[in-house]
């Protein structure tokens, strides 16, 4: 799990995240608060801090990732 220290996010990135997190969880039918959605939630910090930031984006970039 990553550790973001001195990050701050604000609303709109909060939505963002979301946004993608709950569209990936639906593709996968996957409850939001399974372990393997808390592992999406984590990933999907890192991708958005690397430059993911719509939620497009984000989703696609979740969908590719190697670890889900």
């Amino acid at each position: 799990m990553s550790l973001f220290i001195g990050s701050t996010f604000s609303p709109e990135d909060l939505d963002v995240l979301r946004n993608a997190l709950d569209a990936w969880c639906a593709e996968k039918r996957i409850d939001i608060k399974s372990p393997e959605a808390q592992l999406a939630a984590s990933a999907a910090l890192d991708l958005y801090q690397s430059g993911n930031n719509n939620a497009e984006r984000l989703l696609a970039a979740l969908r590719g990732h190697k670890g889900l």
